[in-house]
Order: C-alpha cells, then sequence, then structure tokens
C-alpha cells in the first residue's frame, strides 16, 4: 500500500538544470519543494559540457551534484524515484511514484528529452563523445579537425555549413537524407566541404575513439561525427494529464505560456520536455524565470485563501 504524503507547495518531476534551477528559485523563497529524479539527464553520455558561463569544461554530473548540494541548503527535498501517475486533486495535484504518493499544490515537469539516433551501428556507443550535436557546445574542442556530418535531414546542410566555422575540413554524408538541392550543393562546394555519397553502414572505432566513418565498404576517416537526432520529449505525464499540444516541424509538443503554465491548472512544465532548444544555460535561466512565476502563482493563491478563511 502507498503511502500518502502531504507536504509540498511544488512537486518538480526532473532533476536537470532546468528543474534544479526552478527548485532553487522556490527554496529561496521558503516554499516546501519536492523534487522527483529517476537520475537519466540527457547529456550524461558526455564527459564535459561547454558554453556554461562560470562552469565551462565541467562534467555534467558533477554539474547536477553541485546543484542539488545548492537546493539541498535551502530545505528542499531530493527523492531518487520514479513517477508512474499524476491527477488532479481538490487542491491541486497527486504524484504517484514507485514508493508512494505525493500531493501538492503545483506540479512542474522538467523531464527533458530524449535523442532518437539513427540506425547506424556504433553510433548510440559514441553519443556524447565522438558522436555530438551541437557545434557551440563541442565545436572547439574539434578546431581544424577532420569533422564528418552525417545527415538526418535536409537542415543538416545548415549543421555543416555552421561547423566550416572551426575548421576547414568537413565531410558531408547525406546518407539517408538524400543529396541535398543544387543549390545548397553548390554552397557546400564553394566553402571546401566535401561530399560523400552512399549508404553510412557504421563507424571506425579505434580505442574507443571514432576515427572513421564506413560508407559502401570504404572509410573516410574523421574525428568527430555530428549529426542531428530526432528530439523526443519525455511529455507522456503532461499528456495523461491532458495537456494542450501543438504539431511542428519536429513533431508534436506540449504547449506552455511565457511563464510555463501549460493548459491544465496547476501544471507547469520547463526545459527540454517543451523546448528542444533549451540548452544547459537556456534551461538555467528557464528554471529560474518558471520558479519566479510559480511563487507569485502561489502567492495570489495565498490571498484567496486568506480572504476565504477571514470570512
Amino acid at each position: 500500500m502507498s503511502q500518502r504524503v502531504e507536504d509540498a507547495d511544488v512537486i518538480i518531476v526532473g532533476g536537470g538544470p532546468a528543474g534544479l534551477s526552478a527548485a532553487l528559485s522556490l527554496g529561496r523563497a521558503r516554499r516546501r519543494v519536492i523534487v522527483v529524479d529517476a537520475g537519466t539527464p540527457r547529456n550524461m553520455g558526455a564527459a564535459h559540457m561547454h558554453g556554461v558561463l562560470g562552469h565551462d569544461g565541467l562534467a555534467p554530473l558533477q554539474f547536477l551534484e553541485l546543484g542539488r548540494a545548492e537546493v539541498s541548503r535551502y530545505g528542499v527535498q531530493l527523492c531518487h524515484d520514479e513517477i508512474s501517475a499524476a491527477r488532479a486533486n481538490a487542491t491541486g495535484v497527486d504524484v504517484d511514484t514507485r514508493n508512494g504518493t505525493i500531493s501538492g499544490r503545483r506540479l512542474l515537469i522538467a523531464t527533458g528529452l530524449t535523442d532518437e539516433l539513427p540506425d547506424i551501428p556504433g553510433m548510440r556507443d559514441q553519443w556524447g563523445r565522438g558522436v555530438v550535436v551541437c557545434p557551440y557546445c563541442d565545436g572547439w574542442e574539434h578546431k581544424d579537425d577532420v569533422i564528418g556530418v552525417i545527415a538526418t535531414s535536409p537542415h543538416s546542410v545548415e549543421q555543416a555549413q555552421l561547423l566550416r566555422q572551426w575548421s576547414e575540413r568537413i565531410v558531408y554524408f547525406p546518407h539517408a537524407a538524400g543529396d541535398p538541392s543544387a543549390e545548397a550543393s553548390d554552397a557546400l562546394a564553394r566553402r571546401g566541404i566535401r561530399m560523400a555519397r552512399g549508404a553510412v553502414t557504421g563507424l571506425r572505432i579505434d580505442d574507443d575513439e571514432v576515427t572513421g566513418v564506413e560508407v559502401d565498404g570504404r572509410v573516410i576517416a574523421v574525428g568527430v561525427v555530428f549529426t542531428g537526432p530526432t528530439p523526443r520529449p519525455r511529455d507522456a505525464l503532461l499528456r495523461s494529464l491532458g495537456a494542450a499540444t501543438t504539431d511542428g516541424p519536429l513533431g508534436s509538443w506540449v504547449d506552455i505560456d511565457e511563464d510555463g503554465r501549460t493548459t491544465v491548472p496547476g501544471v507547469w512544465a520547463v526545459g527540454n520536455v517543451v523546448n528542444v532548444r533549451a540548452n544547459v544555460p537556456v534551461s538555467l535561466g528557464l528554471g529560474a524565470l518558471v520558479g519566479g512565476a510559480l511563487n507569485s502563482d502561489l502567492v495570489h493563491d495565498d490571498i484567496r485563501n486568506a480572504r476565504s478563511s477571514s470570512h
């Protein structure tokens, strides 16, 4: 029998940068906050993160460890657990975990997303190390290397052009995305970006490092592979609650307003689960913004409750 716990102003599901940033703002606002996290951050395979001011080069897991220590100083409770269901109650929301039921006045979903990689041998094993996505996160570390770009859509041409800022030696693999348009092919050629046509059948790995891309029986040497995975938001909980969604070029995503509110009363969302472009610095900023907006919403709730009790 699961045990019911009723001691949260805000339940935050997801303990990544967005969730912990919101927890920090709310904890400092003296709110009772519980963060429920399953411990599977999107960037857990990366050895370092970059472009995070004050923490450039820090390991992602170490960054989260520091964040957890900070929020704990303000009374935020951290629960290593998984959520199975959520539903509205008379005053907020109930969340079922493996270890019991938590009741809160508000629910903030910050569960992030997963990256669906091309079905190419070696890609998943090297994800976050020899296979990456963001030029701003990993371009500097591979400046002047031979950089391979394995296309997943016509937009991969733009990725290759962007990476040309870091290296003159870019190899573009159209793979299943098909040949670029005549205009795009001409633009690649004019900037010295080489095209390697054919089906990519695997990566060449030596001493746990990517050294080449296998294309139709031949190996083309590269020092790293950039690609464009398909983002899949971890939004099953939001959808189960009835949150409205909007279809776009990258699929269906849950709607939020500028403060992070979903269409479900009392349910908010922040970070990659609703914003594919939210890298670590953006997620930190959005978490702080949503944390402040949530506290303001609770203040108005406190005012209403005070008026009701006075009559």
